[in-house]
């Protein structure tokens, strides 16, 4: 009778790592048509972000009372999260202004750098060299990324400043990402991506103001798109699932977004994918597959 239940709970943990899987790389496939609504916005760069948490934020507070049943969560656990959303919002004031000040590819690479900053985390954490099939996994993951960003990346004067916004982006993503995962011990997704975005409200607001920035849209479809994509659906997902992963494997999911970010130029604005292209993407793809590997041979991540 043990036996049994332990198999059931066993089938259980595997069954509830794979929707967990499948809700990080969902978030991410969300958050990779961020960049595109941010340049279809009529706003200003930072004004988009704005509204990206002010449209979003109704919903999260809905979300987030009901979880919590309207009791207030443990006050170190607010307080980080609300750090979190400082990171999160100059994340997104850095990004969104580099995205109009270079080309989306370097916009996406550079932003991207928190993957493989995450990466390094994650073998600071463990203490340890990736071997086997996460070693694999990070040189197809890292080499499948720079196969389809080196060919529309350009380096050149007039995108540096473009080129360190977006970097710079890619730090504080980190910062945001780590702080989410060790709040998720504590508090529910919903309450904590709440707190993290009220806390990014202000001060994206006082950021457009500062800058001089049109903060009212004429065309509000853009903004709310990029709202329920890339804030409730791609946050919600990616930070549900945070608690269920290592820095490492989250790190090489964010290297979907380039991927995605090809495959939406190809069908939405008719770029040409090469073979190269889809010979970066198939190598995303393999990495993605080899990382989750290890664990089925040990416990469910």
């Amino acid at each position: 009778m043990t036996a049994k239940i332990e198999s059931i709970d066993s089938e259980s943990t595997a069954r509830a790592g794979r929707w967990a899987f499948a809700a990080l790389l969902g978030g991410n496939i969300a958050l990779s048509l961020g960049a595109m609504l941010v340049r279809m916005a009529d706003t200003g760069p930072t004004a988009s972000a704005f509204w990206r948490m002010t449209l979003a934020l109704p919903l999260l507070l809905i979300f987030a009372w009901r979880e919590t049943g309207g009791r207030m969560p443990p006050r170190p656990a607010v307080l980080v999260a609300a750090m979190a959303g400082i990171f999160f919002a100059l994340d997104l004031a850095a990004w969104h202004i580099g995205i109009l000040q270079t080309k989306v590819a370097n916009a996406t690479l550079f932003g991207n750098c928190a993957s493989l900053l995450l990466v390094i985390w994650g073998i600071i954490l463990v203490r340890r060299l990736p071997r086997g099939w996460q070693a694999a996994a990070i040189g197809l993951a890292f080499t499948g990324s720079a196969l389809l960003m080196g060919q529309s990346y350009e380096l050149s004067p007039d995108y540096l400043v473009g080129d360190l916004f977006s970097l710079f982006a890619g730090v504080l993503y980190t910062g945001y990402v780590i702080l989410m995962q060790r709040v998720r011990g504590t508090l529910a997704p919903w309450t904590a991506l709440a707190i993290a975005s009220t806390v990014c409200v202000p001060i994206l607001l006082g950021t457009a103001l500062a800058l001089g920035e049109t903060i009212m849209p004429q065309n509000w479809t853009p903004l709310i798109l990029l709202a329920l994509t890339s804030q409730i659906v791609g946050q919600g997902l990616m930070i549900w699932s945070l608690p269920r992963f290592s820095p490492l494997v989250i790190g090489l999911t964010l290297l979907v977004q380039p991927a995605v970010a090809a495959l939406t130029g190809w069908i939405g604005f008719g770029e040409t994918l090469s073979a190269i292209d889809i010979l970066g993407g198939m190598m995303v793809g393999a990495a993605l597959v080899l990382i989750r590997l290890p664990s089925r041979r040990a416990a469910p991540i």
